[in-house]
């Protein structure tokens, strides 16, 4: 992929973006990979998070196209995954909601807000 930008989003594109970053430990996930290149294991060492909790956090951001993993063989024949992030620009304007608004097909309700309570 090569890169997410934000006025070529559709609707659902835009809400699953916005999803995948709305997590605290995704966005130092972002900047940690923002800063270079970084190996899964140094990765989950510098955040101080779990393999299996940044495999989680690291499949929803490449499920978006933010970031990318690649497995490299190390010198000594160890399979390695490293991430990258991928160039993105996304700026956030009305304009860029209208557009999301008019091609949201994701998560659209029968009944307005609120017709459910109480029952």
């Amino acid at each position: 992929m090569t890169g997410v930008s934000g006025s070529e989003l559709d609707g659902d594109a835009l809400v699953a973006l916005l999803a995948a970053i709305s997590h605290p430990q995704r966005v130092r996930i972002l900047g940690a990979l923002g800063q270079g290149r970084t190996h899964v294991s140094e990765l989950a060492r510098q955040l101080g998070m779990s393999r299996p909790l940044l495999y989680l956090h690291l499949r929803k951001l490449e499920l978006v196209g933010l970031i990318v993993g690649r497995l490299e063989l190390s010198p000594d024949g160890r399979a390695m995954k490293f991430y990258d992030v991928v160039p993105f620009d996304v700026r956030l304007a009305p304009a860029v909601f209208v557009k999301a608004a008019n091609t949201l097909t994701a998560g659209i309700e029968a009944e307005p807000d609120g017709a459910n309570e109480g029952k």
